[in-house]
């Protein structure tokens, strides 16, 4: 088939075979007669709209086209002879992969003929969707982007927050009059990274780390909250708040916003505090550790060195010079400031001094001077130098009220570049310590209770009595872990007929329940001791088991050794005023062992007269006693479970041990035997150690 096209200079037709088409890289299709009847396709056109029939009308051959204005144009290019041309049109058609889509074609329309005469219109369509797709994208963005440039335009010329615009590095390109207000900074100060120069020194690395890191990995969206310096030097906590603007696969800038959030900041810090505080006095075990963990919720969050002090009572000793005595149990800086901060200890102040002012008046007193021109008056003596070498230049005294009373002081002190301790800082120091009232308050209650007990201790466990053959050593070493005083005794004493008793006990428990039952079974045992001198260690224990049942059944678990070492009858042969060997009679009520240590090293345990701790016999039961000839120079040694035990390990390994050690020093002086004894044990132990220890002449008397 060939087809003329009429040339609109000449008006005559020139035959044109279309198969001339069939390579074109564009779409050719014709169309004959008033119906436009499909009569050829190119292979371009049937790649792209798929295998449309031939021989219908064009209207039903595209009956799915969506836009069905197009087909009218060629109406009047068949009947006028005017070619049409169309530009990235939108064609909405079921292509030839099956699926309906819109795509964008350039296309032509125009009028050519056949050989035979008839008329026809010869269509050639291009596809420019990708370059349709990528200028509509361009325009879009250029769209949005003129939108966000008008709202931010607006926005800035309406708020008074702290806006900027930054580049793709980071670094400050635009800023709004509200930044520059606020931070007293004029503009080129703030631009590339000289924002940063507005935080506060302690908090500058830390936002320049985060930022940076950010404007890498490029979140949705930056927050990070700091102290922004203000045009009136003050430091306030803000929040910066950056999300970055892409264009195509890139980022094009930053849009961020500082939002002032100070009083958020110290409510959460509030919140925070408190409850810190509240935790931190109950996890020690004595006043001055539960007072000290204060400074430590105090530093960093509110100041940079905090102090403790503890008044001896009544509050506030005096002496007779006036001076103030307190006890420093705390001294804490924060992190990054030189050391040297003097340890615990007792300061001396005058009466006008900050501290005696405070327990004085009941008063928080407040001070600010020039940087490291630290007033006597007003810092603490043995801290006063280390204030001046840091810069301190203001500080609060806020005495500790406990039950009524002043029980302690705590000062605190800012330096270098943080702002002076204000009103808020003060009120909120003074509800952390309102926080810990009731813990501070037990923990003071069990102090006293501990004072009287250890009072109480230390009365009983007496020196041993001097005697003119015999050489006597005790030693008590209070556990490292207990916070109170245990209920372990020692004691020796004369016997009527010139024996000799010894004694160790111990009641368990470690408060002041134990030192009284110590001090009663002491003083009990001492009394029958005396009545019933003559009688065996295992009937005066048996008489005092029964005494305790009836006078004080809920008396706690208590055991003891007691030990009559006096000099045995001489023999017939030797006649007259002679005496014969020392001999040792002795009962255990569930406790450790006796330890006999001969002079030459060797040992033995003594365990011939065991019996049940007290307290568990009906009263009545006999008590066994057994007797020993003690060798020249041997040593008795009766000591507590303290000496023995260590956590995880077995009382034969600890015993076999004070056997081992023991051997070694039989030749020491008995208080050396003892004070290595007790140096030995290591400071892993829970209970307390009491011993003591006899040593016998090693001839003659």
């Amino acid at each position: 088939m060939s087809f003329s096209r009429r040339s609109s200079e000449s008006g005559e037709f020139t035959g044109l075979p279309l198969e001339v088409f069939d390579p074109a890289p564009v779409g050719v299709m014709v169309c004959q007669g008033p119906e436009h009847v499909v009569t050829y396709m190119n292979a371009t056109y049937r790649a792209v709209f798929g295998d449309r029939p031939l021989g219908v009308p064009v209207r039903r051959a595209f009956a799915d086209l969506e836009e069905r204005g197009y087909l009218e144009l060629l109406d009047p290019v068949l009947r006028d002879g005017e070619p049409v041309r169309v530009s990235a049109a939108p064609v909405t058609v079921c292509y030839a992969h099956g699926e309906v889509e819109r795509r964008f074609f350039s296309f032509s329309m125009s009028r050519i003929a056949s050989a035979e005469g008839e008329s026809g219109v010869l269509i050639v369509a291009a596809e420019v969707t990708g370059e349709v797709t990528t200028a509509e994208h361009a325009r879009t963005l250029a769209e949005e982007r003129r939108r966000t440039l008008l709202r931010y335009e607006s926005l800035v010329a309406t708020s008074t927050e702290k806006l900027w615009v930054a580049d793709a590095d980071g670094l400050l390109v635009e800023g709004s009059d509200g930044w520059e207000r606020a931070t007293g900074r004029p503009w080129g100060e703030l631009r590339g990274a000289g924002w940063l120069g507005t935080a506060h020194p302690d908090d500058r690395a830390a936002l320049a780390e985060a930022w940076f890191r950010a404007v890498r990995e490029v979140p949705e969206l930056f927050q990070h909250t700091y102290r922004l310096r203000h045009a009136d030097g003050t430091y306030r906590h803000c929040l910066l708040r950056a999300v970055p603007v892409h264009d195509g696969g890139g980022v094009l800038e930053w849009m961020a916003a500082c939002v002032d959030v100070e009083e958020r900041w110290r409510r959460e810090l509030r919140d925070s505090l408190l409850g810190r505080a509240a935790a931190a006095v109950t996890e020690p075990e004595n006043a001055p550790d539960a007072f000290a963990a204060l400074s430590r919720v105090i530093v960093p969050a509110l100041a940079d060195e905090c102090g403790i002090y503890l008044l001896p009572e009544p509050a506030g000793q005096q002496h007779g010079d006036g001076l103030l005595t307190v006890e420093r149990v705390a001294a804490t800086a924060r992190e990054g400031l030189p050391a040297g901060l003097p340890p615990r200890r007792e300061e001396h102040v005058a009466p006008g001094h900050s501290l005696a002012r405070a327990v004085r008046e009941r008063r928080p007193v407040h001070c600010s001077f020039s940087p490291g021109a630290v007033p006597a008056d007003v810092a603490p003596p043995g801290v006063r130098p280390w204030l001046s070498r840091t810069g301190a230049h203001s500080g609060v005294v806020l005495p500790v009220l406990v039950d009524g009373a002043v029980a302690a002081v705590v000062t605190a002190f800012v330096c270098g570049d943080r702002a002076p301790i204000g009103p808020q800082d003060r009120n909120l120091m003074r509800e952390v310590v309102e926080q810990a009232h009731d813990a501070l308050s037990q923990a003071l209650r069990l102090q006293r209770t501990q004072r009287v007990a250890r009072a109480l201790q230390h009365s009983l466990l007496t020196e041993p009595p001097d005697h003119p053959y015999l050489r006597i050593a005790a030693r008590y070493l209070p556990s490292p872990t207990a916070a109170d005083v245990g209920g372990d005794w020692y004691d020796s004493f004369p016997l009527p007929g010139g024996a000799l008793a010894l004694v160790i006990g111990d009641v368990a428990g470690h408060d002041l329940r134990a030192a009284v039952t110590m001090g009663m079974m002491r003083n009990m045992l001492r009394a029958l001791a005396a009545d019933h001198g003559g009688r065996p260690p295992g009937e005066v224990v048996r008489r005092l088991d029964a005494a305790v049942q009836a006078l004080d059944p809920d008396t706690g678990t208590t055991t003891c050794v007691m030990a009559r070492v006096e000099r045995g009858p001489a023999p017939e042969a030797d006649g007259g005023d002679a005496q014969g060997p020392w001999r040792l009679t002795y009962t255990a009520a569930g406790h450790p062992p006796p330890l006999l240590i001969a002079e030459d090293g060797g040992t033995r345990f003594l365990e011939d007269a065991r019996g049940p701790l007290l307290g568990v016999l009906p009263p009545g039961t006999p008590r066994g006693s057994a007797t020993e000839d003690l060798p020249a120079g041997c040593t008795l040694l009766l000591y507590t479970d303290g000496l023995v035990e260590r956590p995880g390990e077995s009382l034969d390994r600890g015993l076999e041990r004070l056997r081992r050690n023991a051997a070694a020093l039989a030749r020491e002086p008995v208080g050396v035997l003892c004070d290595a004894l007790v140096t030995t044990t290591p400071a892993t132990g829970r209970d307390d150690i009491a011993l003591i220890a006899l040593r016998l002449p090693v001839t003659g008397r």
